[in-house]
């Protein structure tokens, strides 16, 4: 199917790609489908497009990218509304606020985006932990990520290592394609 952004202009996405939030996002509760642009720049960002409005998108990331420590616990009350039975066959994301000075940028992590990747349902959830951040400063470490990448899958891939599931959480959407592109030549220096 075929939806127009406001962002990245008309894209065709499939219907398997669509996900589906039965509560909709903390303040969009009326937005129910969203999909995921990957921008094909070099700053790991994502966006999480709305496919009800096309001005609607936020900054993405997995969290493990910033926080390598950052583990998702969920109650059994929330796995249940995920149609899960455990958060290994989940994704998760953390909503950006990319301010005009992009070194501000944070990651919220006390909410992530977590979809459940067979049914491409999902939730955004507010954990429990008292000591996560809603407005965890995290440009230093994804900067230090972004330039020790490295793209050969050979270097960090064999066949006899296990497959690690991904984790990752959320935050506000204060950005615009001038901050990126701002943050991608930062990122180049």
């Amino acid at each position: 199917m075929k939806i127009n952004t406001t962002r990245f202009g008309e894209l065709e996405v499939d219907k398997k790609d669509v996900i589906v939030f039965k509560e909709g996002l903390l303040g969009f509760e009326d937005l129910k489908k969203f999909f995921i642009v990957d921008p094909g720049d070099q700053t790991l960002i994502l966006w999480f497009q709305s496919a009800e409005d096309p001005a609607t998108a936020f900054p993405i990331l997995e969290p493990k990218i910033f926080k390598p420590d950052y583990i998702v616990k969920l109650l059994p009350a929330e796995l249940a509304s995920l149609e899960l039975e455990s958060i290994n066959n989940a994704s998760v994301y953390t909503i950006l606020t990319i301010p005009k000075n992009v070194q501000e940028m944070s990651a919220n992590l006390k909410a992530p985006i977590v979809i459940n990747n067979k049914t491409k349902v999902a939730r955004q959830i507010v954990l429990q932990d008292s000591k996560l951040e809603v407005r965890c400063q995290m440009y230093k470490e994804l900067k230090r990520y972004i330039v020790n990448y490295s793209s050969d899958d050979t270097k960090r891939t064999t066949a006899t290592e296990p497959t690690v599931a991904t984790e990752a959480a959320t935050s506000s959407n204060e950005t615009s394609t001038e901050q990126v592109a701002v943050n991608t030549k930062e990122n180049e220096a």
